[in-house]
């Protein structure tokens, strides 16, 4: 029982993290990026998410910069950076659409 106590433990720790790093992200991102955004902690949360992911892509994957570990505070530059990406590509779309 000790393994699936640890497995739940580090999954738990895990979102907890993703959750931090995605309310860190989306917060930097938007204040850094100029024009209207979306506002509010649930959009904060899931932009800053998306951005993580896609500075995790984008610096560990694709130039080989950074840690293994997708969602970790160590990644919170490349995460808000991707944040930006995904706020200048919804605003794209937002004015595009307008």
């Amino acid at each position: 029982m000790t393994a699936r106590h640890s497995l739940s433990d580090r999954y738990a720790r895990g979102v907890l993290g993703a959750v931090i790093l995605g309310l860190l992200a989306g917060y930097l991102g938007r204040m850094l990026t100029p024009g209207p955004g979306p506002s509010g902690c649930f959009p904060t949360l899931a932009i800053g998410l998306v951005g993580s992911l896609v500075g995790y892509f984008v610096f560990t994957e694709a130039l080989g910069i950074g840690d293994a570990e997708i969602l970790d505070l160590g990644g919170l530059p490349g995460a808000i950076l991707g944040t930006i990406v995904v706020l200048v590509v919804l605003q794209a779309i937002g004015r595009r659409d307008a």
